[in-house]
């Protein structure tokens, strides 16, 4: 698609002023962007977010910047990446389930809109080179849709080699043991950094850096999981404790800490998968002390991988950033952190299968999170990955700029979500968010007034649906499905639609007092739960025009 024609007057000038300006003016004027993205990591895993794992390249963005308490995702990997990439709920480019809507052309395997580009395209336009690394899990390919160089990651079984395209030419993929998927992304990225010093430097850059990691299968170097390996035997009703009272002192009054649901297992039954696993495996997080010693071990280990993973995650981000400063272009690019979901509950064997007698966290292990340890990661809130209780949406969000934001080491609670990210983006750049023809207005808006200030009034409301499960915040209120304890499965079809509409079980909760959803108040304000299942159903209906 030829989005020049998108280009607004202010972009025109942006791309005639790189021509004539010298690259110190035109970093004063033009900053550049790096979006980092992780898969399945937890609200409280890094440390400048209650965690015990060390991340001191994303607590060193933090304390330079700002950390958002009330950021929002979509609860599942490829929804989220949709929503950042385009701006618009994943419903509405057909990049998620919708109830009422076509299976077939809706969720995973659902297209995009001809007008649902993309942030890259949009940029590019303005005389930005775009750049992607990592895992992709959008339609189409990277390299069609803006960027000018990408390393698209395929997903495969494992971070060990094993994948369909390798990201980085430097990696020898004959030799599996000098690969490791986190390592090679981060060196792709890089790479274009690189290339566009030495080939590019009078251009301002977008490089959107997109993790695998600490997605399942677990797989981590040995030397990472050794600084872990005896971490986790405290338990997670321990580390629970633990990271909600780091959260205090951090002054991250988020919530009190949520009650462990022990009923609640993995969103999906594998039964024969699981007890391939062995003994150790256990698929709810009951009490940690009424776990024997082998199971304590088992669990203990596989959060010893996470963290490893995490940990290996925030080295290579430290590695990205001195390249930045290499070129002198830290100052001037806004980085932003976040996750694509919370920590996952799920239980799985997938790939190559799993070899119990392997190290675990090695090639031929496949091991998952599972519910005990992701209900700490995602401390202090309810539930996991797929829900859209606070646990399966919320995020950290770190913004580092310091040649744009003078706020160092603060909290922001504005309520904000991922579709909030490119117009944050666009307004930064000076770029007016055109509309394509044919296409609905964005729903997210700048979160540039944030920067300066707590502004709690960024929406008017924030949507949530995935699989059966659906959510609408309006302020301080949210209102929850609380149906059931799964999701619907793969749920999109008129008749799933017309079971959510006969369903009236909607949970309120006052999120500014408490945040971990612990207290039902549906039933003594039963008008506000109208107003807001109304709202809910009114945009449905409207997403649904949008993408027919």
């Amino acid at each position: 698609m030829n989005v020049l024609k998108l280009v607004p007057v202010a972009a025109a000038l942006v791309l005639q002023l790189l021509a004539i300006e010298p690259q110190s003016s035109q970093a004063q004027r033009i900053p550049n962007f790096l979006v980092i993205i992780a898969d399945d990591m937890g609200y409280s895993d890094a440390g400048c977010y209650g965690g015990e794992i060390a991340t001191p390249n994303l607590d060193s963005l933090a304390a330079g910047g700002l950390r958002f308490t009330d950021f929002y995702n979509t609860a599942r990997c490829w929804p989220t990446r949709a929503a950042l990439l385009t701006g618009y709920y994943p419903q509405q480019v057909h990049r998620d389930g919708m109830p009422g809507a076509d299976p077939k052309k809706f969720g995973g395997n659902g297209t995009r809109p001809d007008w649902a580009i993309t942030l890259a395209e949009r940029l590019s336009a303005a005389g930005y080179r775009a750049y992607h690394s990592g895992k992709w899990h959008v339609d189409g390919k990277p390299l069609d849709n803006g960027f000018d160089l990408s390393s698209e990651v395929s997903r495969g079984p494992g971070f060990f080699g094993d994948i369909k395209k390798r990201p980085a030419k430097s990696v020898d993929p004959s030799d599996e043991e000098s690969f490791y998927l986190t390592t090679a992304t981060a060196q792709h990225a890089i790479e274009c950094l690189q290339s566009h010093a030495l080939d590019h430097p009078q251009k301002p850059f977008f490089h959107y850096l997109a993790f695998n990691a600490p997605h399942f299968p677990l797989h981590a170097l040995p030397e990472d999981i050794e600084r872990y390996r005896d971490r986790y035997v405290v338990g997670w009703d321990n580390l629970r404790n633990e990271r909600h009272a780091r959260q205090q002192q951090l002054g991250m009054n988020v919530a009190a800490l949520s009650a462990l649901e022990s009923e609640i297992g993995p969103p999906y039954d594998f039964p024969e998968q699981i007890a391939e696993l062995g003994p150790g495996e256990v698929n709810r997080p009951i009490p940690w002390l009424d776990l024997n010693e082998e199971q304590q071990r088992f669990q203990a280990t596989k959060m010893a991988i996470h963290a490893a993973m995490i940990d290996r995650m925030d080295r290579e981000i430290g590695r990205v950033l001195e390249q930045l400063r290499s070129m002198q272009a830290l100052d001037n690019t806004f980085v932003c952190f976040l996750s694509d979901n919370g920590a996952s509950a799920e239980i799985m064997v997938r790939g190559n299968g799993h070899d119990p007698q392997a190290a675990p966290g090695s090639a031929s292990t496949y091991l998952c999170l599972g519910p005990g340890f992701s209900s700490a990661a995602n401390t202090p809130f309810r539930r996991h990955k797929t829900w859209v209780h606070e646990g399966g949406i919320s995020t950290p969000f770190i913004v580092h700029w310091p040649s744009g934001i003078s706020a160092k080491n603060e909290l922001r609670s504005t309520p904000a979500h991922v579709i909030d990210i490119l117009p944050t983006i666009l307004d930064l750049a000076g770029v007016e968010p055109t509309l394509v023809a044919n296409a609905p207005p964005l729903p997210g808006t700048s979160l540039r007034s944030a920067f300066t200030q707590d502004v709690m009034e960024t929406h008017d409301q924030i949507w949530f649906y995935h699989e059966g499960s659906r959510a609408l915040r309006m302020g301080k209120w949210k209102i929850v499905d609380s149906v059931g304890t799964k999701p619907f499965p793969w749920g999109g079809s008129a008749a799933v639609a017309k079971e959510m509409d006969r369903a009236e079980n909607w949970a309120l909760y006052d999120l500014q007092h408490d945040r971990a959803e612990q207290q039902d108040l549906s039933e003594s304000q039963p008008e506000q739960v109208r107003v807001m299942r109304d709202r809910w159903f009114q945009m449905r209906d409207q997403f649904l025009r949008d993408a027919n």
